[in-house]
């Protein structure tokens, strides 16, 4: 039942992904088609679900929450077209196809990521004007927009992808390596868990909550990623394998060992998990995000 509950909210992100797009001229179709490429190109739409996950715990109306989900893939989708840049990890495949800059060249592979960025913003603003009236309604989404913000900038994401790429062929500490998977993915795990519960209106006891299990969802799903590149195959991940050990990345596993890697996960996931139970069939989704990462390493 779980597994139906996540599914539909990711069946629900899917059938609206386009819907926000703008409107972009006829003179700049290639940047279009290349932003549109990747953001259809599947994925698991992991961080747009748990926010609507999290809102739907305590809000009425998941419409009220879909522009800044698919906003928060926009974001999602443009880091990957980055990240996958010969300049930082240089890969070829992502979602198991040809990454955007194989497909369009760096150039506009750069602009696509650019764009979406800015379309996501575009998006979570134009939803705020419609509630300039509304100051209770507007404050809600200024807190989901500030949260979302601050987890994938300069505060958050971009700077734990500069800690790992500085990282690279380097010794690497247990503090910098928590450092870098908190940064890099955790607190935008975390932002949308709580983005959802702003948008929600959840009491703070209910947001403490749901900031608890985003945070260790976080950081469970970077070291589970950190697994996974060891363990899995091109075909299960989407993308290549084994390059986080080519490019003497820093990653749980090459700290702590595999076993202990898996037993570091486990304890985040069950933390997380633990943070939500009392929530019952309201957390279902929440829960199944857990138990779909714990299955991937229980192997």
């Amino acid at each position: 039942m779980s597994a139906n509950v996540y599914n539909n909210l990711k069946d629900y992100v899917n059938d609206h992904i386009l819907d926000f797009m703008p409107e972009i001229d006829a003179n700049a179709k290639d940047l279009y088609d290349a932003m549109v490429y990747s953001l259809t190109a599947g994925g698991k739409r992991f961080r747009p679900v748990l926010l609507l996950a999290s809102y739907d715990l305590c809000g009425k109306n998941l419409l009220e929450a879909l522009p800044y989900a698919c906003a928060c893939e926009y974001i999602h989708t443009y880091s990957l077209i980055h990240d996958d840049l010969p300049a930082l990890d240089n890969d070829d495949l992502r979602r198991g196809k040809p990454t955007n800059h194989k497909m369009f060249g760096e150039n506009l592979a750069i602009l696509a990521g650019d764009g979406l960025l800015s379309a996501a913003y575009e998006i979570m603003s134009k939803d705020m004007l419609l509630y300039l009236d509304n100051q209770e309604a507007l404050n809600r989404r200024a807190r989901a927009v500030f949260s979302i913000s601050k987890g994938t900038g300069v505060r958050g994401m971009v700077a734990g992808q500069v800690a790992d790429v500085l990282s690279e062929d380097k010794h690497c500490s247990k503090e910098m390596l928590k450092y870098i998977h908190t940064n890099k993915t955790g607190t935008f795990i975390r932002a949308c868990v709580k983005a959802g519960a702003y948008l929600g209106g959840a009491d703070k006891v209910t947001t403490d909550k749901l900031d608890c299990y985003g945070e260790n969802l976080g950081l469970a799903f970077q070291v589970v990623d950190d697994i996974l590149d060891v363990i899995s195959s091109k075909e299960e991940l989407g993308h290549s394998i084994g390059k986080d050990a080519d490019q003497n990345k820093c990653t749980y596993p090459a700290l702590y060992g595999l076993d202990e890697s898996v037993s570091i996960a486990k304890s985040y996931l069950k933390t997380a998990k633990d943070a939500v139970s009392g929530y019952y069939d309201n957390a279902e989704a929440l829960i199944y995000a857990v138990e779909s990462l714990e299955k991937k390493i229980n192997g």
